[in-house]
């Protein structure tokens, strides 16, 4: 006996298939309309907030070192770069021979020093080789080597004379300096010069700028003033995709000397979205 299956296998109609096909693009147009300027929004608002994070970074290592920077050290050759001498530590040396107890060593500003005990502790502590700076009232003195002399040696004197002593190539200390503190810097990397190089608004295929920021050092002490912004090879970089800079040095921002003042603005543009950050510092011009 013959007869039909009591469950036969069935497929779709071709309207049923017409039916899911319509559905299912109108959920594709429904994501295409709702959800991607959502995820594109999204994606912009993490870009800006990398840039944001890049430019802070780069601003906060700068101020980093203008804070830490050797008095009267930045010198500006234009809007686009600035030099300056970023100091490792310092403390206040000996100015006289304790009369009470013998074999101190102080500084002789009638006289070459070669050693002088230092009070403070320092932390960290310079290494031979790096550089003792004394009293820089002028931007060129310590890039000449006028007031700046190499560690030959470091001790630990009498607990009645100072914390440490320093072992310097003979210098002669600056006459009339009653200030008693001493800077060092480490000869690792010297002066340090911050670059701003090939900034523009012009973007390329990707909405990217053009611009980096460099760090250069370790390229030693140049007596001369910068007349432009230096070669980049071997430089640190800082940041990317940088569409502008602007950097200003006031040294004489309040009624004297003593306080200058800096300031930092960058650009950045990558994904064609840009993020534009500004930081300000006094800087403490006296030795």
């Amino acid at each position: 006996m013959t007869g039909r299956p009591s469950n036969p296998r069935r497929g779709f109609t071709l309207v049923e298939l017409i039916v899911t096909l319509v559905l299912f693009g109108l959920m594709a147009a429904t994501l295409v309309v709702f959800l991607r300027p959502a995820v594109d929004s999204w994606l912009a608002v993490r870009t800006r907030s990398a840039l944001a994070s890049d430019a802070d970074h780069a601003l906060r290592r700068m101020l980093r070192d203008v804070r830490a920077a050797v008095p009267n050290s930045i010198r500006t050759p234009g809007t686009q770069c600035f030099e300056l001498v970023p100091t490792g530590g310092g403390g206040r040396y000996r100015m006289a021979a304790d009369a009470a107890t013998a074999g101190s060593a102080a500084a002789d500003p009638q006289a070459t020093t070669t050693q002088f005990d230092v009070f403070n502790t320092l932390l960290p502590l310079p290494a031979v080789g790096d550089w003792v700076v004394v009293d820089n009232q002028n931007p060129g003195d310590v890039y000449s080597g006028a007031n700046r002399s190499a560690i030959t040696a470091l001790a630990t004197p009498a607990a009645a004379h100072g914390r440490h002593r320093l072992t310097i190539n003979a210098l002669q200390f600056p006459l009339g300096y009653d200030g008693g503190r001493f800077a060092w810097v480490p000869d690792s990397q010297k002066a340090v010069f911050y670059v701003c190089s090939g900034a523009s608004s012009t973007l390329d295929g990707n909405g990217n700028a053009p611009g980096v920021l460099y760090r250069l050092k370790n390229y030693g002490f140049n007596a001369s003033a910068p007349a432009s912004c230096p070669a980049v090879a071997g430089a640190d970089v800082l940041a990317t995709g940088v569409r502008s800079c602007r950097f200003l040095y006031n040294a004489n921002q309040g009624a004297t000397q003593q306080s200058g003042f800096v300031s930092l603005q960058i650009e950045l543009t990558r994904n064609s979205e840009t993020a534009s950050l500004v930081m300000g510092a006094h800087v403490a011009n006296q030795p």
